[in-house]
């Protein structure tokens, strides 16, 4: 099966990253390997897409940010950690719902025949 790309998730990505929220808190990596998870392996999203809708996002107020305390006992630099608000979630009910629809009307007209 072919791999999806960043272009080919245009206009979906930030419900999908809400969606991801769903599930909990968590940094941007780990909201890459969740998607990565969630896609079977097939969907290659770049950290150079993912920060723009993360901050998009926050300044919506549909995601808040924070800084971690502390890197709790690994090497590196804090993390920044984001979580669903409750406009977030209000919005990703609106997206299943828009995709659903999506889906529907798309599924029909490729069935359809001559």
């Amino acid at each position: 099966m072919q791999s999806i790309r960043g272009d080919q998730l245009r206009g979906h990505l930030e419900t999908l990253i809400l969606s991801t929220l769903e599930r909990g808190e968590a940094h941007g990596l780990e909201i890459l390997n969740r998607l990565a998870v969630a896609g079977c392996g097939l969907l290659h999203l770049k950290e150079g897409s993912l920060y723009p809708a993360l901050y998009r996002l926050e300044e919506a107020g549909k995601i808040q940010a924070a800084w971690e305390p502390s890197p709790h006992g690994r090497r590196g630099a804090r993390r920044r950690i984001y979580r669903l608000t409750t406009k977030g979630k209000r919005e990703l009910a609106k997206g299943r719902g828009e995709w659903s629809l999506f889906v529907q009307i798309i599924g029909k007209m490729m069935e359809a025949t001559p």
